[in-house]
């Protein structure tokens, strides 16, 4: 059965420009222009670094330090940007909008998002980074003499710095973007959907598909750059472990293992393969930092955990802006603070979307705290713990491990180990913790790239699985042919370079946002100037609910209708009313658009009224089945296991109250309610001065068949060949 459109007078056409029209629903496709534009560029700069590798070593140094002597303050400014940013906007009003419908809840529970996105946003670097870095900064610190008190306190500082609160900000603009747009506007979940607000319609043409690829390409190092920093250290924990040779061929070896490891993972898709690994990973760093904490020096390492925080609060903003303008450390900046923002920058186009594809529910706030707190939490932990021990190592006269540290940063890691009990238990436990850091970074990656290369139905979708294998396949390609070059630090230097494009275009996501969600903030102010939020913040209850009289309220509480029960209030009640309603604002000179449409299998239909408003944002008015279990003490043989309510959505999702058992005359005051809102906000977003449109398909999914399947999640993600309508309002 297909939808019934009713009008007063036939829709005008609209037609629209090829190159400004977004791919038409079907099966997931590659993006020719985007998959083509990336993989050529990856392809050649990996073989330009097998096939000529002095000419790109000498190329990729030149180009890093011209970039961190020109470019290293626009770095520092971004970052910092950023996380004010994103911190203001989750204090703000607009903090209790939901990346989504406003019905819609979060899909995983908060330990498996915790752990997903921690395995996402860490790699293995983590294990690299936290005992080598604190070691070269207490004994080549930036600034003043090493091996010092103070020298030591810095020497956490930094590190914690570099992997600190300020990168987190990062992956949470792009995640806060991705996840907005995709879930609560229905554009597609990529990098060019958050430029809509200043691009419009022209996303979807060259202008979308270079910022695309842009940031495939920064992804790609990104990822590359871990992964390398993982196959050292992976290849010296089997030398340690079993005495096997640090060599090429063993590195290649690893690269395969993992590259096979990640196929597989990412195939399987976020729900299983990556939500698993995710979280055995999750428990294998808590009880490796644990045994770390208890095997050691206990109190000394609980004091340096203490006094670590305090270092951090205090001494951040300095740290934050320090360009170091007066005598300034070329090498050092470029080697270590320059890359780690290039990195992330590098890094959280894919962190980022992976982030909001784990994410579709919860509120901004919930959103911005959580990839804020949460993750660098642990790392605090983890690099106070591990950090600690390694300086307690040096200043008590450890030399040669303080010269490994220096010198070999991939062999520090088990260097540590070797001072504690029980080390081939634990040398193997932190191997496979690497390994499963290195095939978590790089599945994720290869689903994001897969991703961002493809033309997805819908934003929990993902691209096809020939896609992910090849993104798989070209991040291994792409670490080797860097480790044929010099190893990690041309990986390192490679990523600050291919960081630079993209945090141009972090300036203008965050542009796009702020004039989306100003327009969030109108909507707001506009529900609370009217006498509907009055009446149902002082009673708990809906508009519609103060017009039923006590005994409907009663039935209504009572009554648990079938399916028959609902489709015939949609046709004998609902229908008719919005029909006399949509007569009677064509009589006033506003032309609305009412289609009905079976809503898959629940076999009842939806109801819904669409008034344009030129340019502006579109009035809706949507009645729509939802199906849901019969609570365990209703049911008897009279009733069914589930039952359905009528529910009223509009463009930012349900309302949250039931129709059934209203009269036509209660359903019109209704609409009429809620069409004064609409107006009032779009009185309030004319003052604001800014328009009130944020896509060309706003309206979110409604179908909650997945509800009755699951009564666990609140809202489901729905069926999207059931709601491919949905949002179409040209």
């Amino acid at each position: 059965m297909s939808a019934v459109k009713y009008s007063p007078r036939p829709p005008t056409p609209n037609d629209k420009p090829e190159s400004e029209t977004p791919p038409a629903a079907g099966p997931n496709r590659v993006n020719k222009v985007v998959f083509f534009g990336s993989a050529t560029g990856v392809l050649a700069v990996a073989l330009w670094a097998i096939l000529f590798t002095e000419n790109a070593d000498a190329l990729i140094g030149t180009a890093v330090t011209w970039v961190g002597s020109t470019f290293g303050w626009w770095y520092s400014l971004v970052v910092v940007t950023a996380l004010v940013f994103v911190i203001g906007v989750a204090l703000s009003k607009v903090g209790k909008t939901r990346l989504g419908p406003d019905h819609s809840r979060p899909t995983f529970n908060l330990f498996t998002w915790t752990a997903m996105l921690f395995a996402a946003g860490i790699g293995i670097d983590l294990m690299f980074f936290s005992v080598s870095e604190p070691v070269a900064q207490f004994l080549a610190p930036p600034t003043g003499d090493g091996s010092t008190v103070e020298a030591a306190r810095q020497a956490l500082v930094w590190t914690l710095f570099h992997y600190g609160i300020l990168g987190w900000g990062l992956y949470a603009l792009i995640g806060l973007a991705l996840g907005y747009f995709a879930y609560r506007h229905n554009l597609p979940l990529s990098i060019r959907s958050a430029l809509y607000p200043i691009l419009g319609k022209r996303i979807h043409g060259p202008l979308g598909h270079g910022v695309d690829i842009a940031a495939v390409l920064g992804t790609i190092f990104g990822i590359a750059t871990s992964l390398g920093i993982g196959v050292a250290q992976l290849n010296f924990g089997l030398s340690f472990m079993f005495g096997v040779g640090e060599s090429t061929s063993w590195q290649i070896a690893l690269i395969v293992i993992a590259v096979v490891m990640a196929t597989i993972s990412v195939l399987t898709g976020v729900e299983k393969g990556i939500r698993r690994l995710s979280e055995i990973n999750v428990i294998l760093c808590v009880a490796l930092m644990l045994f770390v904490l208890f095997a050691g020096k206990t109190r000394y390492l609980l004091d340096g955990i203490i006094l670590n925080v305090g270092d951090t609060i205090s001494r951040f903003p300095g740290m934050a802006l320090n360009t170091f303008a007066y005598d300034r450390p070329d090498d050092w900046l470029n080697g270590w603070t320059l890359f780690f923002w290039a990195w992330w920058i590098a890094w959280a186009p894919f962190v980022g979307l992976f982030l909001a594809r784990i994410s579709r529910g919860r509120t901004i706030r919930q959103f911005i705290t959580g990839v804020l707190v949460v993750p660098f939490a642990f790392i605090l932990l983890w690099i106070s713990i591990f950090g600690n021990s390694a300086l307690d190592l040096v200043r008590n006269g450890n030399a040669a491990f303080g010269d490994v540290a220096m010198n070999h940063p991939e062999r520090a890691f088990y260097s540590m180990l070797e001072q504690y009990p029980a080390l081939p238990l634990i040398a193997a436990i932190a191997t496979f913790t690497g390994l499963l850091f290195y095939v978590t970074s790089a599945d994720s990656g290869a689903l994001v790239m897969a991703n961002f290369t493809s033309h997805l139905n819908d934003a929990d979708s993902d691209g096809p699985k020939w896609v992910r294998v090849f993104w798989s396949m070209a991040t291994g390609l792409l670490t080797l042919a860097m480790l044929l070059v010099d190893g990690v630090p041309t990986l390192q230097n490679a990523t600050v370079i291919m960081g630079l494009p993209f945090s141009v275009v972090l300036v203008f996501i965050m542009l796009g946002l702020y004039k989306a969600l100003r327009v969030e903030r109108a909507l707001a102010g506009s529900y609370k100037n009217t006498l509907h939020t009055v009446l149902t913040s002082r009673t708990g209850s809906s508009g519609v609910d103060q017009r039923r009289s006590w005994r409907q309220r009663l039935a209504r509480t009572m009554a648990y209708p079938g399916k028959r029960q609902a489709q015939r209030f949609v046709e004998e009640v609902v229908q008719p009313a919005l029909e006399e309603v949509t007569t009677e604002f064509a009589r006033s000179g506003v032309i609305g658009e009412l289609v009905l449409e079976p809503v898959g299998k629940l076999g009842v239909n939806s109801v819904d009224l669409v008034v344009p408003h030129g340019t502006e944002r579109p009035f809706k008015y949507q009645v729509h089945p939802v199906a849901l279990k019969v609570p365990s003490y209703a049911r008897d043989s009279s009733t069914g296991e589930q039952y359905y309510r009528l529910e009223v959505f509009s463009l930012e999702g349900s309302h949250g109250y039931d129709l059934m058992g209203c009269t036509r005359e209660q359903i019109i005051g209704d609409v009429l309610d809620q069409y004064e809102i609409h107006l009032s906000f779009l009185r309030e977003q004319e003052n604001m001065d800014g328009p009130s449109t944020i896509a060309e398909a706003t309206a979110p999914k409604t179908d909650w068949d997945a509800d009755f399947e699951n009564p666990a999640t609140e809202a489901a993600t729905p069926d999207s060949a059931q709601t491919t309508r949905e949002g179409s309002l040209s």
